[in-house]
């Protein structure tokens, strides 16, 4: 993932060398990173290698032409959401209705005038922002800021498989804060809300910086802990549930809010379990730490017999 402070990418595809130096020194002032491709096969890779924020694509190239370009990278899901700008000497309606019908975002004809080549450029950086902050925000719960649902499936299936592949240590972590719809009940939503906010915020603080905290949904929460063994997670819980338990809520400091916690994992070996299965062993760790009176953590270690924790 780039950094914030990264410059866009623009990618210029074209096979002549003077149009990647007019580019080159008229564009020069503005906050992008020139990347250049003199053939189709060469910006199809460097695309998928680089992922610009626009790439300026001529039609008229030999071998692999413009359109070709087009289509490769509309069939790659990876590339397909970059916005490309065709700048091109062909000028029938018939090229440019296909070049859009392929995906392209915006046609410029050759000769271009550089001031509106500019403007159009820097529209279409701005329509490559904004894209990526919808797909951040449908990672994002709406309410605590955290990973929602859908990211937590994403990073749960990614990390399974790694300890699947190689092994490593890895835990997760299912907590749900006690008695919530009496809160909810009693105080009132903004008061259950502001249990959801500071919880997560609590959640950021206590967890380490390799681990991976979602909102699982409602009052339950979620921790994904790489390179973590089940022992050292039951830590990590113990720790968020002493700080829970010991937080005074502006709404309601007479009543103090305690959470439960289901822990399981793996240390140095491949889970015999599947994702989902490793997921409703958490689970059930969690259901236990309730049915036993709450406030607690519950670990199992999955490659070996399963244990639990009192509070």
């Amino acid at each position: 993932m780039p950094s914030p402070d990264a410059k866009p990418i623009v990618l210029i595809v074209d096979d002549s060398v003077d149009v990647h130096r007019l580019l080159t020194a008229r564009l020069k002032h503005e906050p992008i990173e020139l990347v250049s491709a003199t053939n189709g096969v060469q910006a199809v890779q460097l695309a998928k290698q680089r992922l610009p924020a626009t790439i300026l694509l001529d039609l008229d190239m030999p071998q692999m032409d413009g359109l070709s370009v087009l289509r490769a990278l509309k069939d790659e899901p990876s590339t397909r959401t970059i916005p490309i700008i065709v700048l091109s000497g062909l000028q029938s309606s018939q090229d440019k209705v296909t070049a859009f019908e392929l995906g392209a975002n915006d046609y410029v004809t050759k000769p271009f005038d550089l001031a509106e080549l500019r403007a159009r450029l820097r529209a279409s950086l701005r329509l490559h922002h904004l894209l990526g902050l919808l797909s951040d925000r449908a990672d994002l719960d709406g309410l605590t800021g955290l990973g929602n649902r859908a990211a937590f499936n994403k990073r749960w299936a990614q990390e399974t498989s790694g300890n699947r592949r190689y092994g490593t240590p890895l835990s997760l972590l299912i907590v749900d804060i006690d008695h919530f719809k009496k809160i909810n009940d009693t105080y009132g939503h903004p008061a259950g809300d502001e249990v959801l906010i500071g919880f997560a915020k609590l959640l950021q603080k206590e967890c380490r910086e390799t681990d991976i905290p979602c909102r699982y949904g409602g009052e339950e929460f979620a921790l994904i802990m790489p390179s973590t063994s089940p022992a050292d997670a039951a830590q990590v819980a113990e720790r968020i549930r002493v700080a829970v338990a010991g937080v005074t809520w502006p709404r309601h400091p007479e009543h103090h809010v305690t959470a439960s916690f289901g822990v399981a994992g793996v240390a140095q070996t491949p889970c015999p379990l599947s994702a989902e299965a490793w997921l409703e062993a958490a689970d059930k760790n969690l259901y236990s730490s309730k049915k036993s009176g709450r406030n607690r953590v519950s670990t199992s270690d999955l490659a070996a017999a399963p244990m639990a924790k009192a509070g």
